[in-house]
């Protein structure tokens, strides 16, 4: 297994330096995807067109990842046969930008595919939970009384799971947090870099199967500890309130 860290940005260059080829000249390294030896790798855009123009409508819908293959690609080709059957690892990076380098999103699995042309996969990731650590579900209690034993809803918005909505909110924002300006990396160092949760401002009753997120303005870098007292109220406390209570608790 190579030394890819989600969340991490890497140039083509980077990669073929860690795995230890000499930088192609051209070929399917640079159209999308390819393999190499027992693993595979995928490189796509999120939200714009590539260098060749093409613009798929790649997607993340929370951590999971809607990804076409090639405009002409075919279920039983086998190079969409190997990404979903592969005798190693798929290696998938993305980025919004195409001038930008990629990020590694984390090793791939196929969640489920759509026999179309395109073929569409929906990707699901492992080893992401270092780089875009887990925010709080909220709970929503379907009885009025919850006897020990009993079922209940568990639901986490897709949102602030995200990776572009997180990455644009803390490129705004920072990843202090807004309520009590508490900093991983200043208290932890290396290993707390980038580490924050990320609260979603609008309650989710509000949220509409065609509601547009906007990262700066929706969304906010939060601790652990305040974004689970904002959750201690139904519906959410909102910054200001919680602000408000440290206030008056000294």
């Amino acid at each position: 297994m190579y030394p890819f860290q989600p969340g991490e940005k890497y140039t083509r260059r980077d990669v073929f330096r860690i795995i230890g080829i000499e930088a192609p000249r051209g070929g399917n390294w640079y159209t999308g995807y390819t393999s190499h030896g027992d693993d595979h790798f995928v490189f796509c855009g999120i939200g714009a067109a590539g260098r060749t123009g093409h613009d798929y409508g790649n997607r993340f819908i929370g951590d999971q990842l809607v990804w076409f293959g090639k405009s002409q690609s075919k279920l039983h080709l086998p190079s969409i046969q190997g990404l979903l059957n592969p005798a190693g690892y798929v290696y998938l990076f993305f980025r919004e930008d195409n001038r930008e380098a990629f990020t590694f999103a984390g090793l791939a699995h196929p969640k489920s595919v759509m026999d179309s042309c395109p073929v569409e996969i929906i990707w699901e990731f492992t080893g992401t939970e270092l780089a875009r650590p887990e925010v709080l579900p909220e709970e929503v209690i379907e009885l009025d009384r919850v006897k020990e034993g009993a079922k209940k809803s568990i639901r986490v918005n897709v949102y602030e799971r995200d990776p572009s909505a997180r990455r644009k909110c803390l490129n705004h924002w920072g990843t202090r947090c807004v309520i009590c300006s508490f900093d991983f990396d200043n208290v932890y160092g290396e290993i707390g870099r980038g580490f924050i949760h990320v609260h979603h401002l609008k309650p989710m009753a509000e949220i509409g199967g065609e509601y547009e997120l906007d990262p700066v303005y929706d969304l906010r870098p939060v601790c652990p500890n305040c974004h689970a007292m904002l959750h201690r109220k139904r519906p959410a406390l909102s910054i200001s309130q919680l602000k408000e209570l440290m206030e008056q608790s000294g």
